[in-house]
């Protein structure tokens, strides 16, 4: 059932065009800036649960989504510094998830907001990790240091800085949810998780490079980024959540979903071993939760493509067509990322 709900979606999409083979080679073929790599050789080292091929994707999908406001010769800049951004919140999202390292992760989400965040005291606990720690200031550095040369940082940053704790928010509900899974329910995950995505962080880091676009028309495009990073979460939610399971982590929609309607307990997960992951996971393909994400994906994209008229100093509709895309690479990389 997954799969056809897929395929109905790359229909709409257009498709990738392109085998998943060819696509993976074409992702592991991306060429990463030079600062990228050498923060990838340094994430390898001190953390390395993530592929590199993570940080590829991302950094070759930025072309799709990035704001066609950007000013011709900073595209190559904004891919860089959003990529560095990306590992930023990778590492914060998986210290809050997947390790369940809160005392690393309280401080982590602290550092972006200036040095009297994070003092050196805190730097000296003995329940976090300093090496995670020092690569996080060290990227942030980095980002910050990029972005203060943006010609409309000034204009940009304080929504930017917003944004970002929104998204260390994210964070922080989906690693109480993995504590407290009886909280689980759909309208809060996707009322929160979805800006675990960091749109927002990503259209402020274009808009601080896009000299021409009319900050009238900010809030409209807001409203448009509001349903485009839901769409994008259920594009990362299909393709990620077996894997998440596995983990023991329940903060995807699609296994709130099953833990709200019974199909699985938290009980099941917690004591999982590879067998039983793989029967939990068959169980929930078996109920069709999966696809109705898809159908929600579906509906979402109709819907947002009749709200585009509302930014005329942007190419909404190129815009929404990168979302599409993103869909598209979800499912082609799946169980790579």
């Amino acid at each position: 059932m997954a799969h056809e709900a897929r395929g109905q979606v790359a229909t709409i999409s257009g498709g990738m065009g392109t085998s998943g083979g060819e696509y993976m080679q074409t992702v592991e073929n991306v060429e990463l800036p030079q600062n990228v790599r050498e923060f990838a050789t340094r994430y390898d080292r001190v953390i390395g649960d993530r592929d590199r091929f993570l940080w590829k994707w991302i950094h070759n999908l930025f072309e799709e989504f990035t704001l066609s406001s950007v000013a011709e010769g900073a595209s190559s800049d904004v891919y860089e510094r959003k990529t560095l951004l990306t590992i930023f919140v990778t590492v914060l999202d998986d210290l809050a998830e997947r390790g369940g390292d809160r005392a690393t992760f309280g401080i982590g989400r602290r550092i972006p907001f200036g040095i009297e965040e994070v003092s050196y005291a805190d730097l000296g606990r003995s329940d976090v990790e300093v090496p995670v720690l020092e690569l996080l200031t060290d990227l942030w550095d980095e980002i910050d240091r990029g972005l203060r040369q943006a010609p409309r940082y000034g204009a940009f940053v304080d929504v930017f800085e917003y944004d970002l704790r929104q998204t260390f928010d994210a964070m922080e509900y989906s690693g109480m949810l993995n504590d407290n899974p009886m909280i689980a329910n759909r309208t809060e995950a996707e009322r929160h998780d979805a800006y675990n995505m960091a749109m927002f962080p990503y259209a402020g880091i274009d808009l601080m490079h896009s000299p021409s676009f009319d900050r009238r028309e900010y809030g409209a495009l807001r409203s448009l980024i509001c349903d485009l990073q839901q769409m994008a979460r259920i594009g990362n939610w299909i393709t990620t959540w077996e894997r998440e399971l596995g983990e023991g982590d329940l903060s995807s929609g699609v296994v709130v979903c099953a833990l709200r309607r019974g199909v699985i307990t938290p009980e099941e997960v917690s004591e999982a071993d590879e067998a039983a992951v793989c029967d939990l996971i068959d169980r929930i393909k078996s109920h069709g939760i999966e696809s109705e994400f898809v159908r929600e994906w579906e509906i979402r994209n109709k819907t947002v493509r009749k709200r585009t008229s509302e930014v005329e100093s942007i190419d909404a509709d190129a815009f929404v067509d990168g979302i599409q895309a993103v869909m598209n690479h979800h499912l082609a990389s799946e169980g790579y990322k």
